[in-house]
C-alpha cells in the first residue's frame, strides 16, 4: 500500500469482518457492570467513567452498542496505520511494516479483542497512538498529542497514571530536547484523571470508586500472607478480617497468588464491611508491607506473571491466561449478589452475527490460537521483542532516541508487574501489538549492524595493507656525484623576474568511507617532489591513524585531521 489511506481500508475491512462476526461486540461480566450501574444507578467510578458514558450513549441514542464497537475499529485501524507510518521514520522498512500492519487485524489479539466491550481497547489504541508519536521527536504538535495520549490513558484505566510516569521517565532518558515541558506534560496528564475521578466526578453526581475495587489486589496481599502464615495474625487482625469475610474465605482466596477471583468475587465476601473496615486493612497491609515485605513481593510477580512471564504457569491456581468469555447472552452474569439488571439488557447484551457461518468460522480460527498462548496472547514476549529491536534500531542508526517507540511498552509492563489482579492478556494488549509491528525494524537493524562491521572490517584490512607497504620501501643505490670541471666565466645578466607563483594546490584529499559516513586524509607528494627524489618512494601516503567520528545526524559527518606520515 503506497498510500496511508489505503493501508487504513484494508485493515478497516478486515476489522469489519470481525465486528459482523460478533455483532454488537464481545462482552464479559465487567461489561454488563459498565452499562448497569449508568442504567439503574447509582453511577460509581470502579471503572472508567469516560468509557461507561460512551456505552450509556451508544445505548440510549441508537438502542444498541454496536455503534460504540464500529467507532473501536475505525480507532484501532488509524493507530495502526499511524504506527506503521511512523516507524519508517527510525528505520524500518516501508513495505514490510505496512504488510505486517495490515494483516495483524487477521490475528484474534488484536481483530476480536477489538471489538470487545472493554475499556481495555480505547486504552489499548491510546498506547499504540502514544508509541507513534513518540517515533517522531519532539516538538509542540507530538507534545499536545503525548499530553491528550496520557490523559486518555488515565481516564479508561485507573492505573493509566502509573503507566504514564514510567513512560516519560524513560522519555527523559532517551530524549535530549524539550524535557522541561516533557516533565510538565507528563505531570499534567497523569493528575488531570486522578483530579476528575476524586473532586470533579463526585460533584457532578458520580459516586467515588468503592474501596474494595481501589485496593482489591491490597486485599489479595493479605489473603496470600494469611494462607501462608495464619499464626502471624494477631486476634485483632483476624476479627477484621472475620467482619468483611469469613476466615474460610480468606484461606481460599490465598490459595491462588495469580488471581483475586477467589477472594472478592464470592458471595461470603461483604463489599459493604469492605469498605467500612478499609481503613483498618490498610494499616494491616502496611504492617505486612514493612515486616514481610518478601511476601509481598511474592505476591505481586506471582499476580503479576501476565507482565513478565512468557508462558503460563499452569501449575499454579487460575494461573492459566484469560482471552474472551464468548458466551451467547448476560443471563448469568446478573442476578443477586451479582450484576444489578435493567430494560433491555436482554437484548443488547446477545451475540447477534450478521451470519453464523460467518461466526462459527472466526470462532474455530480464534480457538486454533488458544494452544500457543505464549506467542498469541501474552504481552511479555512482545515486549522482550520490542525492547530488542529499539536497542538495535538506536545501535545502528546511532540515535539514542529511537529507545522512545519502547517507553510505552515499558511503562504499561512494569504498572501491571506492580498492581493487578488476574492473568487477563487485555492487560498486556498493546505490548503485542508494537512488539509485532517492529518485528520489520528488528530484522533490518540486524541486517545494517552486519554490513556496517563488514564493511568496517574491509576497510581496516585495506588499511593494514597499505600500512605495511608504505613502511618497508624498496631502496635504490645512491649515485655518486660526477668530479667537478673547470668552467669559464660567464658575465653576470640580471635574471627576469619570476613569474606570479600558482596557487598552491593542497595534497590532501578527503575520501568518503562507505556505511561509517568517516573520513580518511589521503596524501600524495606533488609531481616536482616526486621528480627530485633519487629513491623510489610509495605513490601514496595514509593517514597511520584513521579518525571517523559520527555527528549528530549521520548526513553531515565532521571531519577530523589526522597526522600524515611524511
Amino acid at each position: 500500500m503506497r498510500t496511508p489511506l489505503a493501508t487504513f481500508g484494508a485493515i478497516q475491512a478486515i476489522l469489519l469482518v470481525w465486528w459482523a462476526a460478533f455483532y454488537p461486540g464481545l462482552f464479559s461480566r465487567d461489561s454488563v457492570l459498565y452499562l448497569s450501574h449508568t442504567m439503574a444507578g447509582p453511577w460509581v467510578g470502579d471503572h472508567s467513567v469516560l468509557y461507561d458514558a460512551l456505552m450509556w450513549l451508544s445505548f440510549t441514542r441508537t438502542g444498541d452498542l454496536g455503534a460504540l464497537t464500529l467507532v473501536q475499529t475505525t480507532a484501532m485501524a488509524g493507530a495502526l496505520t499511524f504506527l506503521a507510518r511512523s516507524l519508517t521514520r527510525i528505520g524500518a522498512p516501508p513495505r514490510t511494516t505496512t504488510a505486517v500492519a495490515i494483516l495483524l487485524p487477521v490475528l484474534p489479539p488484536v481483530g476480536a479483542f477489538t471489538v470487545a466491550l472493554w475499556k481495555d481497547v480505547p486504552f489499548t489504541i491510546c498506547a499504540i497512538t502514544v508509541a507513534a508519536v513518540a517515533c517522531r521527536g519532539m516538538n509542540g504538535r507530538t507534545l499536545l498529542g503525548l499530553a491528550a495520549l496520557f490523559a486518555g490513558l488515565g481516564l479508561f484505566r485507573a492505573n493509566g497514571f502509573l503507566v504514564v510516569a514510567v513512560a516519560v521517565v524513560v522519555l527523559l532518558l532517551v530524549i535530549k530536547t524539550m524535557r522541561v515541558r516533557l516533565a510538565l506534560v507528563g505531570a499534567v496528564a497523569a493528575a488531570v484523571p486522578l483530579l476528575l475521578n476524586n473532586l470533579v466526578f463526585p460533584s457532578a453526581g458520580i459516586q467515588a470508586p468503592s474501596a474494595t475495587y481501589v485496593y482489591h489486589t491490597a486485599f489479595g496481599d493479605l489473603a496470600y500472607a494469611y494462607r501462608q502464615h495464619p499464626e502471624r495474625f494477631g486476634h485483632q487482625d483476624v476479627s477484621v478480617l472475620g467482619r468483611v469475610a469469613p476466615l474460610s474465605r480468606w484461606w481460599e482466596g490465598g490459595g491462588s497468588c495469580a488471581s483475586i477471583n477467589d477472594l472478592i468475587w464470592r458471595r461470603d465476601f461483604s463489599w459493604e464491611q469492605a469498605e467500612a473496615n478499609s481503613a483498618a486493612l490498610l494499616d494491616m497491609w502496611r504492617r505486612l508491607l514493612l515486616e514481610r515485605t518478601g511476601e509481598v513481593i511474592d505476591a505481586r510477580l506471582c499476580r503479576g506473571a501476565i507482565a513478565w512471564r512468557v508462558t503460563a504457569d499452569l501449575a499454579q491456581k487460575d494461573g492459566w491466561t484469560y482471552m474472551f468469555s464468548r458466551r451467547a447472552n448476560a443471563d448469568d452474569y446478573v442476578g443477586p449478589y451479582q450484576v444489578t439488571d435493567f430494560p433491555g439488557r436482554a437484548e443488547v447484551f446477545t451475540l447477534r452475527p450478521a451470519a453464523q457461518w460467518l461466526n462459527h468460522a472466526v470462532n474455530v480460527w480464534l480457538e486454533t490460537t488458544y494452544p500457543v498462548d505464549w506467542l498469541m496472547w501474552r504481552g511479555a514476549l512482545w515486549a522482550y521483542v520490542t525492547y530488542l529491536a529499539a536497542a538495535l534500531a538506536a545501535w545502528a542508526a546511532r540515535r539514542k532516541a529511537v529507545i522512545a517507540v519502547a517507553a510505552i511498552v515499558a511503562g504499561q509492563q512494569l504498572a501491571v508487574l506492580a498492581n493487578i489482579s488476574a492473568q487477563d492478556f487485555r492487560y498486556m494488549a498493546s505490548p503485542i501489538v508494537v512488539g509485532a509491528l517492529v518485528l520489520p525494524l528488528l530484522v533490518a537493524s540486524v541486517l545494517r549492524l552486519v554490513r556496517q562491521a563488514a564493511a568496517s572490517a574491509g576497510a581496516a584490512v585495506r588499511r593494514n595493507t597499505v600500512s605495511r607497504d608504505g613502511e618497508q620501501p624498496t631502496l635504490a643505490p645512491i649515485p655518486r656525484p660526477a668530479p667537478e670541471r673547470e668552467v669559464a666565466p660567464v658575465a653576470v645578466v640580471a635574471a627576469p623576474p619570476d613569474p606570479a607563483p600558482a596557487p598552491a594546490v593542497s595534497p590532501h584529499r578527503w575520501q568518503r568511507l562507505p556505511i561509517t559516513g568517516g573520513f580518511v586524509c589521503v596524501w600524495r607528494p606533488p609531481a616536482a617532489a616526486r621528480a627530485r627524489r633519487t629513491t623510489p618512494a610509495p605513490r601514496l601516503r595514509v593517514v597511520r591513524r584513521l579518525a571517523v567520528r559520527r555527528s549528530p545526524r549521520a548526513s553531515e559527518p565532521r571531519r577530523h585531521y589526522a597526522a600524515v606520515t611524511s
